[in-house]
């Protein structure tokens, strides 16, 4: 479990299988119940995105390993769109929410993101752990073992 800032979600969930490198499942959303089924359609349909508003659920179906659909690619566009918009709809203004929600499991982009043995920083080159100090300012905890960073090589550089 992570946090994300920014994302714009007032209300709902959603959910995909699009989830670079590894292809987990990703959500994010203001409720536990609205997560939940959000996820649970996804695995349903066995891979697609999800969006979860109450009891009202939309689904694009991805059956090709969660990332691909075997309909026709007008309709598969046309379905994306209406998805889209319905994330913006829940308050998300981001212009590409589900490819923003996919981007956040990529390791190798900086800084926090969301992997399948948990949060790793690519500042640190690790994976790390999350707290608050009481104040509500939450903390990234390295572990003392492995707080050296890598050999800076940058006067090697042309």
């Amino acid at each position: 479990m992570g946090l994300i800032q920014n994302f714009g979600l007032k209300r709902g969930a959603i959910a995909s299988s699009v989830a670079h490198d590894s292809h987990n499942i990703v959500t994010v959303g203001t409720t536990d119940g609205e997560i939940c089924a959000a996820v649970n359609e996804v695995i349903k349909v066995k891979g697609g995105i999800a969006v979860v508003e109450n009891t009202n659920i939309q689904v694009l179906s991805l059956p090709i390993a969660g990332l691909m659909s075997d309909a026709d690619g007008y309709i598969v566009a046309k379905n994306y769109a209406q998805m889209d918009a319905l994330v913006k709809c829940l308050g998300s203004q981001l212009s590409a929410p589900f490819m923003t929600l996919a981007f956040m499991t990529l390791l190798v982009i900086p800084d926090l993101k969301l992997g399948d043995r948990g949060l790793f920083s690519s500042k640190y080159f690790q994976f790390v752990s999350l707290w608050t100090d009481g104040d509500g300012i939450v903390i990234i905890s390295i572990p003392q073992a492995n707080r050296t960073r890598f050999q800076d090589y940058s006067s090697l550089c042309l």
